[in-house]
């Protein structure tokens, strides 16, 4: 696991908490922001998915 797969899943988790707390709270700017940072997260989750695969593939490929 890479630095960008960690960072991304932990602003995922900081999205899902800032939208439970926009919806508890009746606050659509903080759910909103929650929105946005899960999205980010699953992008910066997605790109060290890749590097990793790309990697992995490297090895296998240049034994």
């Amino acid at each position: 696991m890479n630095k960008d797969q960690v960072k991304g899943v932990g602003e995922q988790v900081k999205g899902k908490i800032n939208e439970a707390v926009g919806k508890a709270t009746d606050n659509p700017g903080k759910e909103l922001k929650g929105d946005l940072q899960q999205g980010a997260g699953k992008v910066q989750k997605s790109y060290g998915d890749a590097k990793e695969d790309a990697k992995d593939e490297a090895k296998r490929n240049n034994p």
